[in-house]
């Protein structure tokens, strides 16, 4: 059962998604390089993003899934968004993704500002031993930004995912494993000091 909760740096804070969030969610995302992946645009209207939102706040509601809004502290707006889903209690597993950044803030602190914060709550609050980050095999921004965090590539999924307009997805796993969490920890930390100063509250 996951319960909805706020993670915050001194930086970013992922709050729990509402349908408050609708305008800035689409602002933040209505960008054709965010969605160049992915077989639609989940921000190009907001009828479109509100079906999207509304399916993450029932699945929440049910302790399926954490969907954050992340907000960047600094000017209080909306720069993305991030999940912690598909979450198996028995196997202790959890998958961390459907992550956008608005582009102004990619390559910044932001992701490993928020990688941390959701690794962080998997590994030591959620007690899972194993997250997955997937992504679609021609991503190479996201692979590459998934390897740097720490993730380990495990190969390519084929026709691993239907999108909703009946095509399929190979995907390339990756995962991070609970024994593989102090050093991935220290590495995030690190990265995130390298470039703004850095403090969990």
């Amino acid at each position: 059962m996951l319960k909805p909760i706020t993670l915050e740096t001194n930086l970013i804070k992922l709050q729990p998604m509402t349908l408050q969030h609708l305008n800035a969610f689409c602002l933040a995302g209505n960008y054709p390089q965010v969605w160049q992946h992915m077989p639609i645009n989940r921000c190009q209207s907001h009828d479109i993003a509100k079906v999207w939102m509304a399916e993450a706040i029932n699945e929440m509601a049910q302790g399926l899934q954490l969907a954050f809004v992340t907000i960047d502290k600094k000017t209080n707006k909306v720069i993305g968004s991030t999940r912690l889903f598909r979450g198996n209690a028995q196997d202790q597993t959890i998958e961390l993704g459907h992550t956008f950044i608005t582009p102004d803030f990619q390559r910044s602190y932001v992701n490993s500002h928020a990688k941390y914060l959701m690794l962080k709550h998997a590994f030591e609050h959620l007690k899972m031993s194993r997250v997955e980050i997937c992504t679609h095999e021609n991503n190479q921004q996201s692979r590459n930004a998934i390897a740097r965090i720490g993730g380990h590539f495990e190969g390519i999924l084929r026709k691993h995912r239907r999108s909703p307009n009946g095509d399929f997805r190979n995907t390339a796993m990756f995962s991070i494993i609970d024994d593989e969490w102090p050093q991935v920890k220290t590495a995030l930390l690190n990265t995130a000091r390298s470039s703004e100063e850095f403090d969990t509250n």
